[in-house]
């Protein structure tokens, strides 16, 4: 005799491990249509986070949940926090941005009008230049400091985050060497 797991338990099993999150798309993966998925949404179960992205609320919330949410928004399995915010979470900067920035293949055309909040930014990243912070996919130290400088962030926060995420052991040596010389040279 087999037993059948509920819709709701397999998404929760993926929903434990994204701060409460789930998508459509993760959703149908696993079997769950959207017709099911909707009455979930009506009895409560989940809610609409964005656009085919949902959450558990019985889940707790926490400081990362705008950051899950905007890395699935995208819908790009391989959408990474990056840019200012990268160097926001991990605390290497005194920067404040003042939107989320996200980071998506270069194939990739998001379209959607409700990403108020995000910056999206178009970029084929090498598994080398990721990493975690709280379960979330986030760009690396380097990689974020890296991207600021193109970006055009003031010079004395990413002075700050190259000697700071150096001191936290965000940053080798030759990271920080390297993206100093890239820093000096970006106004010259």
């Amino acid at each position: 005799m087999s037993t059948r797991t509920l819709a709701r338990d397999d998404l929760w099993e993926i929903a434990t491990a994204q701060h409460g999150f789930v998508t459509a798309q993760q959703a149908k993966d696993v079997g769950v249509g959207k017709e099911t998925l909707q009455k979930l949404v009506g009895r409560g179960t989940v809610e609409r986070a964005a656009f085919g992205v949902y959450r558990f609320p019985k889940y707790p919330v926490g400081e990362a949940d705008p950051y899950m949410l905007a890395v699935l928004w995208t819908r790009a399995p391989e959408a990474a926090l990056s840019h200012e915010t990268a160097l926001d979470v991990y605390r290497i900067s005194d920067i404040n941005p003042n939107v989320i920035h996200v980071t998506v293949g270069k194939h990739r055309r998001l379209r959607r009008s409700d990403g108020q909040g995000y910056e999206v930014h178009y970029e084929d990243l090498d598994p080398a230049q990721l990493g975690w912070w709280q379960e979330v996919p986030t760009v690396t130290a380097a990689t974020a400091i890296a991207q600021c400088i193109g970006y055009g962030t003031p010079t004395y926060l990413l002075r700050q985050a190259l000697q700071n995420g150096h001191e936290q052991g965000r940053l080798t040596t030759a990271e920080r060497d390297a993206l100093t010389a890239r820093l000096d040279t970006r106004h010259g």
